[in-house]
């Protein structure tokens, strides 16, 4: 008798772990977000949160994705990219906590220095209009252009005010940024995808974005699930030491935590 009832027992809390386990779906980028995402999945997994991950090569389609219920939660972007997606395409997605920063660099195959860099030099920066932006004011901030300050975050090319040295910007996706050095004088490229090529923002560009700008990225989520009961594990699963740990050890200040 007492064996039937140990079984029973077992079989109960069996039946409630099985109950409690969820699965969701979470899309990345390639690189420094998937292998962060995996660490996170294993620290998910400890408290009965299963995390799929699929992998996206652009900015774009992870956010139609979320919006279209194919995935659960995307984390691939920071704020002002976000907030240009849901005003251009109406998307009801929201951010729901920080993940990591990645300062923005300069690299080239060609000069050394931004002073390096000769009247009419051609430079690459990304063809979105936040990563444009964002590319631009990381040029203006080392003084090589002004941009219209009245604008903000959300400026291109046409809002270069001053370009003393007419440089010539190159609109490509951020995806393409790396393949680039050698069609042109320099290129902002975004971090994940320099690294991805190879790339370290802290040995090999010749400028690197402050550490003020705004840009840490984020989870987002659809906005009917910003309550959900799975979303609690998975913030506490990646605001977690053990993910902060990961992070410096792995990219060596090349990826910040952001909170």
């Amino acid at each position: 008798m007492k064996k039937l009832i140990l079984a029973a027992s077992l079989a109960a809390v069996f039946s409630a772990s099985a109950a409690l386990a969820e699965s969701i779906k979470i899309g990345v980028t390639p690189g420094p977000h998937a292998q962060i995402m995996e660490k996170v999945k294993e620290v998910a997994a400890k408290k009965g949160l299963d995390i799929e991950i699929l992998e996206f090569s652009d900015y774009v389609v992870p956010n139609q994705a979320l919006a279209d219920g194919d995935l659960n939660a995307n984390s691939f972007q920071h704020q002002p990219y976000l907030d240009n997606q849901i005003a251009d395409r109406g998307y009801e997605i929201v951010s729901v906590g920080p993940t990591v920063n990645f300062p923005m660099g300069v690299y080239s195959k060609k000069v050394k220095s931004l002073d390096e860099l000769t009247d009419g030099a051609k430079v690459s920066i990304p063809n979105d209009p936040t990563n444009g932006g964002r590319a631009l004011l990381v040029l203006a901030d080392k003084g090589l252009i002004k941009v219209d300050a009245a604008k903000g975050l959300k400026i291109g090319p046409a809002d270069v005010t001053e370009n003393p040295k007419n440089l010539e910007f190159v609109e490509l996706d951020a995806a393409q940024l790396p393949r680039s050095l050698d069609d042109v004088d320099a290129s902002v490229i975004n971090t994940n995808y320099a690294l991805e090529a190879g790339l370290n923002p802290k040995t090999d560009s010749i400028a690197i974005e402050g550490e003020k700008a705004p840009y840490v990225n984020v989870i987002a989520v659809r906005v009917v699930d910003k309550d959900a009961a799975w979303l609690k594990t998975l913030l506490e699963s990646y605001h977690n030491d053990e993910i902060k740990a990961f992070v410096a050890e792995e990219f060596k200040g090349a990826v910040v935590a952001g909170w």
